[in-house]
Order: C-alpha cells, then sequence, then structure tokens
C-alpha cells in the first residue's frame, strides 16, 4: 500500500499537506513506469522556477527515461516556494526513495483542500485495474 498521508492524481503525482505548503512528487509506480525498475534508465528531469504560479491540472515540467518522457502534473494551484534541485543532477534518489527525499517542488497553495485528490485506497484501485 502506498502512504496514506497524501493525495494521489490519476497520472501518478502525490501531494502531501506539509504545514502552509505542499510537497509534490510523482510515486514509485510512475517511477516503475519510466525506468523498468533500473534507476539508470532515468535520465533528464526539468523542473520550474521558484515563483512560478501554477493553475491546478498544469505541467509543471517532465521526467525523461531512456524509453519515455513523462509531464509533471500540479494537484494544487499556488506558487511554487522550493525546488529540489538536487533531484535534477541525481535521478537516483527520486528512483530510491520517490516518497521521501525524491519529492520535486514545493507549493504555497491557494487552498489546503486536497479533496478532489484520491486518497491511497482509491490510488490503489486504479493501479490494480491498470494491471489487468
Amino acid at each position: 500500500m502506498r502512504p496514506d498521508d497524501r493525495k494521489y492524481m490519476e497520472s501518478h503525482e502525490w501531494a502531501k499537506l506539509d504545514g502552509e505548503t505542499v510537497l509534490i512528487g510523482i510515486t514509485d509506480f510512475a517511477v516503475d513506469e519510466l525506468s523498468n525498475g533500473n534507476e539508470g534508465d532515468l535520465v533528464y528531469c526539468d523542473l520550474p522556477e521558484v515563483g512560478r504560479q501554477l493553475e491546478q491540472g498544469e505541467t509543471f515540467g517532465e521526467i525523461e527515461s531512456v524509453k519515455a518522457v513523462s509531464d509533471l502534473n500540479t494537484p494544487v494551484l499556488g506558487e511554487v516556494v522550493e525546488v529540489n534541485n538536487e533531484i535534477e543532477e541525481h535521478l537516483e534518489i527520486l528512483a530510491q526513495d520517490p516518497w521521501r527525499k525524491g519529492w520535486l517542488i514545493r507549493v504555497k497553495p491557494a487552498s489546503k483542500n486536497l479533496d478532489h485528490l484520491l486518497d491511497a485506497e482509491a490510488y490503489e484501485a486504479l493501479i490494480a485495474a491498470k494491471a489487468q
């Protein structure tokens, strides 16, 4: 089961309320889909600048592997207040720990309400349905 302290998008991003901000990353499922379990397959990540205003659902960056390029979408409306720049240079961090050290951006949200997103149980059901 994926962590239940965060919410999920159908496009495999996660959002975790952290005080006055929301941490955003991608799930282990997304990492595995991009890399086939080989962290060396992740080759590039483009993240936004601090200060960028994001609309809910907007693409804020992309991640690339040797087999695919995937857009990164924001689950919340708000302003980027921090970027995990270490990820851009060390994608193995994302591959090894997408839940903690592998967060991508921190956003100051217009609203802390994340109820429009999937909970962990609903996200698990989505993944299970894709596997069939």
